[in-house]
């Protein structure tokens, strides 16, 4: 099966590529965006994902994860503790999915949304054209033209 690219987005505060490098793996939890949890129901074990700081100046790529296990229901729709708790989705019929991501490298050079959209050959990027999507898919020339900036 071929291998798919994504795009990741944490804010910075919240889960950190540095968080994820210091835990070595994740779940993906809390996404409440039905767009986002499509495209997560749609990844699989060893698609590779660019991880994205949100909320920073300039947001930017910051590193790359791994899927490491696909998507199954997210346990904190069914925490009445957790702010990500939702009373309708049904343990029989889950709304909510996540997969579990995995550490693979800090980018020295973050690549700004502003370089993003600043190179011609990324201008049909999801992020470019949708910057709030938290999870979207990426093609393998994207994938690999944002790498090459972040290596220079």
């Amino acid at each position: 099966m071929a291998k798919n690219y994504w795009l990741m987005k944490s804010e910075a505060d919240v889960y950190s590529i540095d968080d994820l490098e210091r835990d070595g793996r994740t779940m993906w939890d809390g996404v409440r965006n039905y767009q986002a949890r499509n495209n997560m129901r749609k990844m699989r074990e060893g698609d590779l994902v660019l991880y994205y700081h949100s909320r920073q100046t300039p947001s930017a790529v910051t590193g790359i994860a791994k899927v490491v296990r696909e998507s199954y229901p997210d346990p904190t729709q069914f925490d009445r503790g957790n702010k990500y708790f939702d009373e309708k989705s049904d343990p029989d019929d889950p709304r909510w999915w996540l997969v579990d991501v995995e550490f693979v490298e800090k980018l020295d050079r973050q690549v700004g949304l502003p370089d993003i959209k600043a190179n011609p050959d990324l201008s049909e990027m999801v992020l470019v054209r949708n910057s709030r999507l938290s999870v979207q898919p990426v093609e393998k020339a994207e994938y690999d033209a944002v790498l090459a900036m972040a290596r220079g």
